[in-house]
């Protein structure tokens, strides 16, 4: 039956489970949000509290009120379950697990309508993608501070502004915030928005989980920075946090025990999705070897997460119960193995350096073969050298520990193995390098970040086979050498790709173009003052300086005066990306479907992208990277119904 305009305008009805929405003053306080989850997580609280005095009054342990035992459970698990309860992430399960009816799916929850949106729980992965990367960023301001003040401290021999264990405090939370709280969820934030479009897929496979992984993240954040209210400061054993200097730390360290336990569940989270994702929902004609190098990068880290992650939550958790119930994983005064916390962290945290990194790789690849206008040289061993880091990467682990008292047996063949795994990293960095090869290259920002990116690596990577040779490792170790050596990696090498995919991805993210010359500033900017203020640390690293210490020799004191300068015009550099990012999203010229002309599927929508991704199911037909082969096509959009005749030929 058709409608005239004679008729009454339908009023939409809800189904008969479904109450009518109360009045706008209870829809902000007991509706889903970060009202209710405010003081719901404060509820909670006071329930874990309540629960914890009780039980030891009950068991007769003295005293009652003891805070070091309150607050990790009250505070760090129950106050953050009630926040997640309060905000809504559990309300879809907690319907039909009390019994009632199912909800139809209206979608309410997905797609962002509003400015509104971003602060709620929502099940779009675009959306879901600008949160991770919003987050993490403010989180990188944060620790780029904390790293500001330490090297203000650095500038000159002596005391001047910080005591020894607030030192120790930023140096610690710093490097923690940049690890758990930047790199690896930044990464997860820009995979979240670019890779189901890649595939062709309308969303991630299961979008609620997807929603509660990222709202873990700012309760991990909330943890650390919390650290330094708690008596006796932060945690202080840097963010590897050792055994036993751990256990004999302020209630700080807690803190930090449970909130790697919040971000390595939302990493958990967030890399089984992935699996799930780009094993299942993959658009018709996108075989393995059709995939983008990117979603190739994804899979591999989200089977390095998998496998690792809960490595580290169990050294964590030993630690944490060596503190708080007195057991003796690792304390030698009764009977522990203290090296065991080594093994065990660095069996996670050495996978965890390519979880850091192999995103980048694939960020680095679709930006320079766009750039380039060349196909990826040598594709398959491209994908396949990444899969040959996933199963070396657990093999080396131990090359941390060379000064640490391992057997003399061990170490020879774990510098072996740490060398071998050169050869898949360096296979990368050829094709790279081949790809621009005779390119007709485009040196737009995306680019400059990705050249840059070889080129830092590439420092970062010669420096680590030094450390991997046990001589050489054991005059370097705990030097400021090492200090270079990981900022070369990681900040050279994770946050430029980092860069560089949000500067790629921009225009698909916001509809905007970002300002040229601004990000080319911010480029050089960072590039220049980044060496100046790491390169100069594998000296006076080789010369003998430690790291981790506040105070030095004043035969260092030059060098570190110049370095400390250096480090204040990089976090400069920061505030123009900022400011770029900003204005360009609110003024910045429309931009084109596909400024790029790249060829894989994210970039044959509009920008940004519908909320469902496609209005028609893609057919993919070719590679992703045949830039310069007459006639090619990644896919072609066809109707569903031809779509599905296509697949079933």
């Amino acid at each position: 039956m058709t409608t005239t305009q004679h008729e009454p305008e339908q009023v939409e009805a809800y189904p008969e489970h479904f109450e009518p929405p109360h009045g706008p003053t209870w829809r902000l306080i007991f509706g889903p949000g970060l009202v209710r989850g405010v003081w719901v997580a404060g509820l909670f609280f006071v329930l874990g509290m309540l629960l914890v005095a009780g039980l030891r009054f009950w068991w007769g342990w003295d005293p009652v009120w003891l805070w070091d035992v309150i607050l990790p459970i009250a505070g760090m698990v129950t106050a953050p379950i009630g926040f997640l309860g309060g905000i809504g992430a559990f309300d879809y399960w907690l319907h039909y697990i009390s019994g009632r009816p199912t909800r139809p799916e209206d979608h309410s929850g997905h797609g962002a309508r509003t400015w509104k949106d971003y602060f709620r729980v929502n099940t779009d992965h675009k959306v879901i993608g600008i949160q991770y990367l919003v987050t993490t960023f403010t989180f990188f301001t944060i620790g780029g501070l904390m790293a500001m003040f330490f090297r203000a401290e650095l500038a000159q021999p002596g005391l001047q502004f910080l005591d020894s264990q607030t030192f120790n405090g930023l140096v610690s939370a710093h490097a923690t915030l940049m690890i758990f709280l930047f790199i690896i969820p930044a990464f997860a934030g820009i995979a979240n928005f670019v890779v189901p479009l890649m595939l062709g897929a309308p969303d991630m496979a299961f979008p609620r989980l997807n929603a509660l992984s990222y709202w873990l993240l700012p309760i991990a954040g909330v943890l650390f920075l919390a650290s330094f209210l708690a008596p006796g400061g932060s945690f202080a054993t840097g963010w590897t946090g050792y055994a036993p200097l751990a256990e004999g730390q302020p209630l700080g360290q807690t803190f930090f025990n449970m909130g790697v336990q919040w971000a390595g569940a939302s990493s958990v989270m967030t890399a089984l999705n992935f699996l799930v994702t780009i094993i299942t929902m993959r658009a018709p004609g996108m075989t393995f070897w059709r995939m983008p190098l990117l979603v190739w990068a994804n899979f591999t880290t989200s089977l390095l997460v998998v496998i690792a992650t809960p490595f580290i939550a169990g050294s964590q958790f030993f630690v944490m119960f060596d503190r708080i119930m007195h057991t003796s994983f690792f304390t030698p005064e009764g009977g522990g193995y203290a090296l065991g916390y080594q093994h065990i962290f660095w069996f996670y945290s050495h996978p965890a350096v390519y979880i850091m990194m192999l995103p980048g790789f694939g960020i680095v690849s679709e930006v320079i073969s766009a750039n380039a206008r060349k196909p990826i040289f040598g594709y398959r061993l491209m994908a396949l050298s990444l899969v040959g880091i996933l199963f070396l990467g657990f093999s080396v682990w131990a090359h941390h520990m060379f000064v640490a008292g391992m057997a003399d047996w061990l170490r020879v063949p774990m510098m072996i193995t740490t060398l071998l795994i050169a050869i898949p990293t360096g296979i990368k960095v050829f094709s790279w390098i081949a790809t621009l090869w005779r390119g007709r290259i485009h040196l737009t920002t995306p680019m400059l970040f990705a050249l840059g990116f070889v080129t830092m690596f590439v420092i970062g990577g010669l420096s680590g086979i030094y450390l991997g040779s046990v001589p050489i490792d054991i005059a370097a170790s705990d030097t400021y050498f090492i200090v270079a050596h990981i900022h070369y990696v990681l900040f050279g090498g994770s946050v430029f790709t980092i860069f560089a995919g949000v500067y790629f991805w921009f225009p698909k993210m916001t509809g905007r173009m970002y300002d040229e010359r601004l990000g080319k500033l911010h480029f050089w900017l960072t590039f220049v003052s980044f060496n100046a203020t790491f390169f100069p640390m594998h000296y006076i690293g080789l010369r003998g300086m430690p790291r981790r210490v506040f105070d030095y020799d004043e035969a260092f004191g030059d060098l570190n005066f110049v370095i400390t300068i250096a480090s204040f015009v990089l976090g400069a550099s920061f505030v123009v990306f900022v400011y770029n990012v900003v204005q360009s999203w609110v003024r910045g010229p429309v931009a084109d479907a596909n400024p790029w002309r790249a060829h894989s599927l994210e970039w044959q929508v509009s920008s940004p992208p519908p909320i469902f991704n496609f209005d028609e199911i893609p057919q993919v037909v070719g590679g992703p990277y045949e830039y310069g082969v007459p006639g090619a096509r990644h896919a072609v959009m066809r109707s569903g119904e031809a779509a599905r005749e296509v697949q079933h030929a």
